[in-house]
């Protein structure tokens, strides 16, 4: 007994694991100061005047604070109408993706549908393509369909080569959910209607929630396909007078980081805004 009460009495060492988070410090810290330093740069550029750039040169340290290069972006016209254009694309984007791609999902995780494995492989496939090689394709079936240069075929674009990511998430998430639920929702004489928006929406919220606060990224941030599929400047997005931006103001750069600050600035308040999901969310049922 005495000897047993000295082994359980004896203190379990504890692994130092002090060495190791010394080290990921070490490495993740400079990694973390090279990717915070080029948006510093741009921040400190957009609040120098134009004069003190000239003086100084872009990479001095700044000798004035202007809030001049945001005025430009505001009250020369520059951004206000593409503002409204991204927010119009981004908004139908994303809430027709996640309805199409939530009812594919739904649909191809609880019904026994044939080949719904090849289904869903092929239509993640379509997002490995690379989109270099479908501009000439994109833009030539928008201009059959009688929808070249409007906001509505760059909102179709858009949900068309989101759709497949998608819905391999969501269809990941709704295998999870139990099937007793389902059970139980078809003892209650609920339909699949009822089913999908009573049970199924409510627990997909956190994906859904992470899923749009991702779509809203690329959908904002894209510049590829509203240049193929758009020819009028007042229905440019806000990427794509950005480059206007950088054509007509080319020496001020404090209005060229302005408008750039600017740009960037919605989807950093969505991504802040759904952080708590955003990583949980699209985790959830991964494991299952």
């Amino acid at each position: 007994m005495a000897a047993t009460a000295t082994v359980l009495a004896r203190p379990v060492p504890v692994r130092r694991r002090r060495p190791r988070r010394w080290a990921f410090h070490a490495v993740m810290a400079p990694l973390s100061v090279l990717w915070v330093l080029p948006m510093v740069f741009v921040v400190l550029t957009a609040v120098r005047s134009f004069a003190d750039i000239t003086g100084n040169g872009l990479g001095a340290l700044p000798h004035s604070f202007s809030w001049d290069g945001f005025v430009t972006v505001f009250t020369g016209g520059l951004v206000g109408q593409a503002l409204v254009n991204s927010a119009i694309v981004t908004v139908c984007t994303v809430i027709l993706s996640l309805l199409l791609s939530s009812w594919a999902a739904f649909a191809l995780s609880r019904h026994r549908i044939p080949f719904r494995r090849a289904v869903l492989l092929v239509m993640l496939a379509g997002n490995l393509l690379p989109p270099q090689i479908l501009l000439i394709p994109v833009s030539r079936i928008a201009e059959g369909l009688g929808i070249y240069d409007t906001l509505g075929a760059l909102v179709i674009v858009q949900v068309g080569f989101g759709l497949g990511f998608y819905t391999f998430v969501l269809h990941g998430f709704m295998r999870s959910i139990p099937s007793e639920i389902f059970e139980a929702a078809r003892v209650d004489g609920a339909g699949e209607i009822r089913t999908y928006a009573t049970i199924v929406l409510p627990l997909c919220r956190p994906s859904l929630a992470a899923l749009g606060a991702l779509a809203t990224t690329w959908v904002w941030n894209d510049l590829i396909w509203a240049l193929t599929v758009l020819r009028t400047e007042t229905k440019f997005p806000i990427t794509a007078a950005l480059l206007n931006i950088q054509g007509g103001y080319v020496s001020q750069w404090n209005v060229v980081a302005s408008g750039a600050i600017v740009a960037a600035l919605p989807t950093a308040i969505v991504f802040f805004a759904f952080q708590r999901h955003f990583v949980s969310g699209l985790t959830l049922g991964a494991g299952k």
